[in-house]
């Protein structure tokens, strides 16, 4: 145990490998990265750099001294010149030239965008591998027959595989914006103080074009498309913004998907994994909660709320920047990819051993079936010449009846004896029998499965190369 404390979402719920790309090693690694990338690019455009300052530079990308650069930022109160201070004793050569012309951003918001997009690939990886998995219980349950409900009130049956894909639809919504989030991220870029590009247009002499050059060389060595044209001294505030918003989104499908979970488990038509030994409460040893839902759906909360943070943070930036974001964004930003990857790999792991129970299914339809199957009897005894409204309004009364005798006296529902020995109907309890018999309650739940998992399939298989399938996450679920 501790005598500090450590954050839940690392101890408890994240995956060491969300952890490892939010860690300090890869944040100070990856700034040392972009201050070899900036000198690289600055000696290839012509400034007096020479390969051994990059080699030393390159050879000690890893090999980061804490305790020095720790005890620098305690005197100078600036982590990124504590930083540059650390580097500079590792590489003496290189000392005079490292971060030169840069300003604290360069390393700090470039090295966030390189992170955050590592990040949210990881996120799209476990997304597709959710949606497989819903794919294989939406096509495995395309034909159960369960009741579905609008208000939580019962409503007519579907089939669970149909019910899957609704949490699927969710999910590949998701899916899309994350896309569009990751196709658009672009680096800060080398601005300088106030994103006029100052400095940098000094120490090239006045020309401008290889200011430009030093941008789009960096990006390319960084693995990026294109730095954001105009900037104050940071990135725009609204990506930030935009990119939780896509986390966001994640994490309301899941808290839909949970939710869902955890009122069938109350219906006992499904249950989460459950181990041997698992304990469900600590005085009713009967139980079997649905803490893993429970869980997500807390965590979801949690991110949902997290996104106000960006929003809040783009929209109180003062001029070309303000530092007030930079406490915030530590903190929030890191604690929403942690949170949405440990809710995916939970999301994963109950879909994948949802346990299912059609006979508790088929007596909830069942229970609700005469109600369900008066819409089929209005419409056949039309077609018998039947007037619909003086008909609609007798079944209106007879379901009255009928279910204050179901919840008042627990009696058996006898709608469909009522409507029988109703003459206004016409219809005998054998016709009515038939009628029901020959109707196709679920419509086209099954068809649509089958049609909706044929162009999941083909996203998957588009994909097949952005995530492992029988990955095992490194998270206690």
């Amino acid at each position: 145990m501790s005598e500090i404390y450590e954050n839940p979402l690392c101890r408890r719920y994240a995956s060491k490998e969300m952890q490892r790309i939010f860690s300090d090693d890869v944040k100070f690694s990856t700034w040392r990265r972009l201050w070899v990338a900036l000198a690289e690019s600055e000696k290839e455009l012509g400034l007096s750099i020479t390969d051994e300052q990059i080699e030393e530079m390159k050879a000690h990308i890893s090999t980061i001294n804490y305790d020095i650069a720790n005890a620098r930022e305690k005197e100078v109160r600036h982590d990124v010149m504590a930083h540059i201070y650390a580097f500079g004793m590792d590489c003496p050569k290189a000392k005079p030239i490292i971060h030169l012309g840069a300003t604290s951003c360069y390393v700090g918001d470039n090295a966030d965008v390189i992170i955050q997009k590592e990040a949210l690939l990881r996120i799209r990886s476990l997304l597709l591998r959710a949606i497989s998995a819903l794919a294989d219980f939406a096509e495995e349950n395309k034909a159960v027959e369960t009741l579905a409900y609008t208000h939580f009130q019962a409503a007519q049956p579907t089939t669970l595989g149909k019910r899957a894909c609704l949490w699927m639809q969710d999910l590949l919504m998701d899916l899309e914006y994350l896309d569009f989030v990751l196709a658009n991220m672009k680096l800060l870029g080398c601005k300088g103080t106030t994103g006029t590009g100052a400095s940098f247009l000094e120490l090239f002499d006045g020309d401008s074009n290889k200011v430009k050059l030093l941008e789009q060389k960096i990006a390319e060595k960084m693995g990026f498309a294109a730095c954001y044209p105009v900037s104050g001294q940071t990135y725009t505030r609204k990506a930030d913004y935009y990119l939780l918003s896509s986390l966001s989104g994640i994490a309301q499908s899941v808290q839909k998907f949970s939710g869902d979970i955890r009122l069938l488990s109350h219906l006992k038509e499904v249950d989460e994994p459950f181990e041997a030994g698992q304990v469900g409460s600590s005085a009713m040893a009967y139980k079997r909660n649905p803490m893993r839902s429970e869980r997500m759906s807390s965590l979801a909360r949690f991110v949902i709320a997290d996104s106000i943070n960006p929003a809040m943070t783009a929209g109180t930036q003062w001029l070309e920047r303000t530092l007030d974001d930079s406490a915030n964004r530590r903190i929030s930003i890191p604690e929403a990819f942690l949170a949405v990857d440990g809710i995916l790999t939970l999301y994963i792991n109950v879909i994948s051993g949802l346990t299912v129970y059609p006979q508790v299914m088929k007596k909830h339809m069942d229970e609700e079936l005469p109600f369900m199957a008066t819409e089929n009897i209005l419409m056949e005894c039309v077609k018998r010449g039947g007037d619909r409204q003086s008909l609609h309004e007798a079944i209106r009364e007879h379901s009255v009846a009928a279910g204050k005798e179901v919840k008042l006296y627990g009696k058996v529902n006898d709608l469909l004896d009522r409507i029988a020995n109703d003459e206004r109907f016409g219809l005998t309890r054998a016709d009515i029998d038939e009628i029901i018999d020959g109707s196709n309650l679920c419509g086209m739940a099954k068809e649509q499965t089958e049609s909706f998992v044929r162009d999941v399939r083909d996203i998957l298989n588009n994909n097949k190369d952005a995530f492992n399938k029988d990955e095992v996450a490194s998270i206690n679920v």
